[in-house]
């Protein structure tokens, strides 16, 4: 969370307007913005410099999960490649692609061209709290297209105390298996380029926390209701509305 104020947005007026002014003016005040942003570029190159030089832990290259084809060993997952990332996806059992986890759709679900990582030797894929036949409808049904395993029968072995929700980088090493990194909360925005995009516009995100000034939309509280519309994650709309199935009480695969 940021420090400051919080701007509620209960009385936000929906004119409410940066001022105008000459482009001259504008650009000048840009530029002085621009500094500070190659500051964070530069310190952010910093920490990725420092992320590379932590040591890192074993973890068991046989700890199963469940994919498409049953249980495989972790270290299958890897599918040949040198680097993995996971995201851990949050479930709950029994409960319609409505009630599903909106965070968890709204971070992994942004991953979706995969080929870039692929080049670089790193495979992405999620790892699931549910049963796979269940889970995996909501993978279909929300289109996508990354590779898809169950985890929970191995959480305990694989969460070591932490939680889904969370993105976990793994490095093999011929037959071993190493975690090398892991981050939740505000770590995982960088699965979400959305934010990113939302963060250069005027409003910015238009969630409650965020040090806007007085009158700008802030309608999106931050337990969950800033990645939900009318009641389902928003990006299951689009999806309703070219007609595909949100079934996912058959246990299988979204129609």
């Amino acid at each position: 969370m940021t420090d400051g104020p919080v701007n509620t947005g209960t009385a936000a007026d929906s004119r409410a307007l940066p001022a105008a002014v000459d482009r001259a003016t504008w650009q000048a005040q840009l530029d002085e913005l621009r500094i500070r942003e190659k500051a964070r570029t530069r310190e952010g190159d910093a920490i990725a410099a420092a992320r590379r030089r932590l040591p890192m832990v074993e973890v068991d290259p046989a700890i199963p999960l469940t994919g498409e084809h049953g249980p495989v060993p972790l270290l299958d997952v890897f599918e040949g490649r040198r680097q993995l990332i996971a995201y851990y996806f949050m479930w709950h059992p029994g409960q319609p692609a409505e009630a599903q986890c909106e965070g968890c759709t709204f971070f992994n679900g942004q991953v979706r061209e995969l080929s870039y990582l692929h080049s670089r030797d790193v495979t992405y894929a999620t790892f699931c709290e549910g049963p796979y036949a269940e889970s995996i409808a909501y993978h279909d049904f929300m289109g996508w297209d990354m590779p898809w395993y169950s985890a929970g029968d191995s959480a305990g072995a694989l969460l070591a105390g932490r939680w889904f929700g969370m993105t976990v980088c793994y490095l093999r090493e011929g037959g071993r298996v190493f975690e090398t990194y892991w981050t939740t909360g505000r770590g995982t925005e960088v699965s979400a380029p959305s934010y990113g995009l939302l963060d250069m516009t005027v409003y910015g995100r238009q969630e409650v926390w965020e040090q806007s000034p007085p009158g700008w939309p802030q309608p999106f509280k931050t337990s969950g209701e800033q990645f939900r519309s009318n009641g389902r994650p928003t990006a299951q709309w689009s999806r309703l509305a070219v007609g595909r199935s949100d079934d996912l009480g058959a246990g299988g695969r979204a129609r």
